[in-house]
């Protein structure tokens, strides 16, 4: 039951104000929810997609290395990868859906510098590590995706809280103020018809 407030007419005027108020922030809260979910559904989608290219390059990559450790020997392969520099270049953005800040990663597809002399390699060594990079660079990807659908499922989240508290909690608690203080207003009202004409047949 909601805290009643005294019956007057200017905490009637509050209570009616901020059942309007409740009701709009409920719709827009409400509104926001929706458009979050379906934000968030059109990602983990894209997540469901990306890890089966991510399988498949991956598989790839691996069938081709496996031929390289064949052809060169798993202890050169081993040595050569040494000599190829970390490439970790790229730049977190972020963009705002409804209010959420969203991580993007920037990054720059570069030409393979090879960093190993071709003549103790052979294609497959190229190959494979053409197809890693192609792996690497779908890993962004999916990483920019997956924290994506973590940061909208948050905010979800404590939106949907909002939501339940204005529906649950404040909605109610206004409309029983404002029904109880127009009942007691229209019996004051009523009594004191009641005494004004039972007044005038006295005189």
């Amino acid at each position: 039951m909601a805290v009643m407030v005294a019956p007057t007419k200017s905490n009637l005027i509050k209570a009616k104000s901020s059942l309007e108020l409740s009701k709009k922030g409920y719709e827009l809260l409400d509104k926001k929810r929706n458009i979050l979910i379906k934000e968030m559904m059109v990602f983990v989608d894209k997540a469901r997609s990306m890890q089966n290219e991510i399988y498949d390059v991956m598989a790839e990559a691996y069938a081709i290395l496996q031929k390289a450790n064949m052809t060169l020997g798993v202890k050169n392969v081993e040595d050569i990868s040494y000599s190829i520099p970390d490439d970790e270049h790229y730049d977190i953005l972020l963009k705002s859906v409804m209010g959420v800040d969203i991580p993007m990663l920037k990054y720059k597809e570069e030409d393979i510098i090879p960093t190993y002399g071709f003549y103790s390699t052979n294609a497959s060594l190229d190959e494979a590590r053409k197809m890693f990079i192609k792996a690497k660079l779908k890993m962004y990807e999916l990483a920019e995706i997956e924290n994506s659908v973590f940061k909208l499922a948050k905010e979800i989240q404590k939106t949907q809280k909002r939501t339940n508290a204005l529906q649950h909690v404040q909605i109610p608690k206004y409309r029983e103020q404002v029904k109880y203080i127009q009942e007691v207003l229209e019996e004051k009202e009523r009594e004191d018809f009641f005494r004004l004409k039972r007044l005038k047949g006295k005189k």
